[in-house]
């Protein structure tokens, strides 16, 4: 539907010019585009409990316990670890949380976001 070309509201004038007094009719086309997406980021730290990382993955990401589970387990082996992938906004605001939480609670717990 966004391909659609659409009829101009106001035709364009050339002022009679050409002899025919008509004007030149422009149309145009809106295409919409998919909104970039980021990757939110947990990196490991040798503080941070694991069952709180598995909370916040439960709370934030709604990750059941086997997949929050995991998800901690490959950021403690490999020092970090994917939580989701979505729109800058969504990301931005969960990674403000994540941090929020963490530091509410005291633990130096990282959150990040990448382009994807």
């Amino acid at each position: 539907m966004a391909d659609r070309p659409r009829k101009p509201s106001v035709p364009t004038d050339n002022g009679g010019r050409d002899g025919t007094g008509a004007g030149t009719a422009v149309l145009t086309r809106t295409r919409t585009r998919k909104p970039n997406l980021y990757r939110v980021l947990l990196l490991n730290d040798d503080y941070t409990p694991m069952e709180f990382v598995v909370h916040v993955l439960e709370r934030f990401f709604q990750k059941d316990r086997a997949a929050a589970t995991q998800i901690m387990m490959h950021v403690h082996q490999n020092g970090v670890g994917e939580c989701g992938v979505f729109t800058y906004e969504v990301a931005e605001t969960k990674v403000t949380l994540v941090m929020d939480l963490a530091r509410k609670h005291m633990h130096p717990l990282q959150c990040v976001m990448e382009k994807k």
